[in-house]
């Protein structure tokens, strides 16, 4: 790991403050990668000893080939180094909308070619996992009011927009909608009500 570790930094140091950025993001998802599988019988496995969160979910997208693991919590330090769970949603593997936030220019980068139709597999502790149909994108003013999702069963993917921006923590939000399949296979018909969110200045 201290190799890893003085790798990383190396390539940093010689990229710059991208670099530095990106490299952190990298290694802690090894890290994190590391102590879900080590740790299988942890509640909360920490990726390092000085952690403040952990992973609680691992998040795949078969389409894109992306892999990642969702760590607890959605204050700046967990999304340095990983997509976050918002404590105010479902929890993964349970009824209930599950929200996910994530940064534009690391983790979440990929929610750019998300299509409609794209799967997403969300798995939990234990091994059991969830799949999920992407049924919209759009864009939110965070300063319409608080992000929330109705009590419909489903997967919300949140980040900054737009994706090539300059400037950092701009007000515009860039929103996946996913709805959970049916035993069946199949996406459950869209209500009014489905995966309906009001924008706002939250955690998110």
């Amino acid at each position: 790991m201290l190799l890893a570790v003085a790798l990383l930094a190396g390539a940093a140091w010689l990229l710059g403050g991208a670099g530095v950025i990106h490299g952190k993001a990298l290694l802690a998802q090894w890290l994190i990668a590391r102590a879900w599988a080590q740790q299988p019988d942890a509640a909360r496995p920490r990726p390092w000893p000085w952690a403040d969160t952990w992973p609680v979910a691992r998040l795949s997208i078969p389409s894109l080939g992306e892999t990642q693991y969702v760590l607890y919590g959605t204050n700046g330090q967990a999304l340095a180094f990983g997509p976050g769970l918002d404590p105010t949603g479902a929890a993964p593997g349970e009824p209930g909308v599950v929200l996910l936030a994530g940064h534009r220019d690391t983790h979440f980068a990929w929610l750019a070619a998300v299509t409609p139709g794209d799967r997403l597999l969300l798995t939990v502790r234990g091994g059991s996992t969830r799949t999920y149909e992407v049924v919209r994108q759009r864009v939110l003013d965070s300063r319409a009011g608080p992000l929330r999702a109705s009590l419909e069963d489903g997967l919300v993917l949140v980040t900054c927009f737009p994706f090539d921006a300059v400037a950092v923590g701009g007000p515009l939000r860039y929103v996946v909608e996913a709805a959970a399949l049916t035993t069946s296979g199949q996406a459950p018909p869209r209500g009014p009500g489905l995966l309906e969110l009001a924008a706002g200045p939250g955690r998110l």
